[in-house]
């Protein structure tokens, strides 16, 4: 029993780490993202930086191991890293080296430190660690999305407030997500992605409607049509980008609402099996006990 639990741990740990740790390169693309889209200057890869491309090359070495199991990194599995935020590439490497390390890490744990059940948990670890990367990427995504929503309004405020200003809408764009690169980090770069690719020659509606495709979300997506129809129709885009605002705060606060209600149908299966047992238990035990007690003295 307790080497099943040393075994579930280890690879548990190892799992995390291997995901977590070696695809530390995000926020380091973040970070060079603000360098260039705000002064241009050239930017000086850190510590950070250098050791996870080290960490990339590593497990780029194990691409001829994974081309002849046939595990090779499709456009797919590109696609949805670039929709958690790992947009470099060696992240597709490292993934997919973790899909191929996990496995084996499992089944060498379940080898050497279980001694009964061994082939079952050879076999379930070694499932595990290789659903493992899947999972936690799916978690990511989710995670990225849900952050990208949750930070739009605030965006937009200060998208009117720099428009407002006097500040065009590139320049807006640019300042924003200046602004949220520590509170927003997500959102901020998207904004700037928009940014690099209008610099290099897209234009600005694809250069949104890709940001659109990137997070995969409708809020966004219906942000971006009413940033289109503005510009295509010529309305005052800060009025717009107002109402916009206005109206994500007002169904954010309609889901939370919502969410409010349903606690109460979901406090009741705990409160069934937990909370009344107890009550139960305190209340009606020691009239038991005493009931009990007076009836063994009456047969007796």
């Amino acid at each position: 029993m307790i080497g099943l639990i040393i075994a579930v741990a280890l690879t548990t740990f190892l799992g995390v780490a291997v995901i977590v740790l070696l695809l530390g390169g995000k926020s380091a693309v973040g970070a060079r993202l603000s360098e260039v889209a705000s002064v241009g200057s050239t930017v000086e890869e850190g510590p950070e930086q250098e050791s996870s491309r080290a960490v990339g090359k590593i497990f780029g070495a194990l691409a001829p191991i994974r081309k002849m199991l046939g595990m090779t990194a499709d456009a797919d599995v590109t696609r949805r890293l670039a929709l958690a935020g790992y947009r470099e590439p060696y992240h597709t490497d490292v993934f997919m080296g973790a899909k191929l390390l996990l496995p084996v890490l499992g089944a060498a744990v379940a080898a050497f430190f279980i001694e009964s059940s061994t082939i079952f948990w050879f076999f379930a670890l070694g499932s595990l660690g290789f659903f493992a990367p899947e999972l936690w990427l799916s978690r990511a995504i989710t995670k990225r999305r849900e952050a990208v929503r949750l930070s739009l309004p605030d965006a937009l405020d200060l998208l009117v407030i720099c428009m407002e200003a006097g500040l065009g809408m590139d320049q807006a764009l640019i300042r924003v997500g200046q602004e949220l690169r520590i509170s927003h980090p997500q959102l901020s770069e998207e904004f700037l992605l928009i940014n690099l690719e209008q610099r290099a020659g897209k234009p600005r509606v694809d250069a949104w409607r890709n940001m659109a495709d990137r997070t995969g979300l409708e809020v966004v997506r219906s942000f971006v049509n009413m940033l289109v129809q503005t510009e295509r129709f010529g309305t005052p885009i800060s009025r717009s980008l107002g109402n916009f605002a206005d109206a994500l705060r007002l169904k954010r606060r309609q889901q939370a609402e919502e969410q409010a209600a349903k606690t109460t149908i979901k406090m009741i299966f705990p409160l069934v099996l937990f909370i009344f047992p107890s009550m139960f238990i305190v209340l009606l035990g020691p009239a038991i006990i005493a009931i009990s007690k007076t009836m063994k003295n009456v047969f007796s």
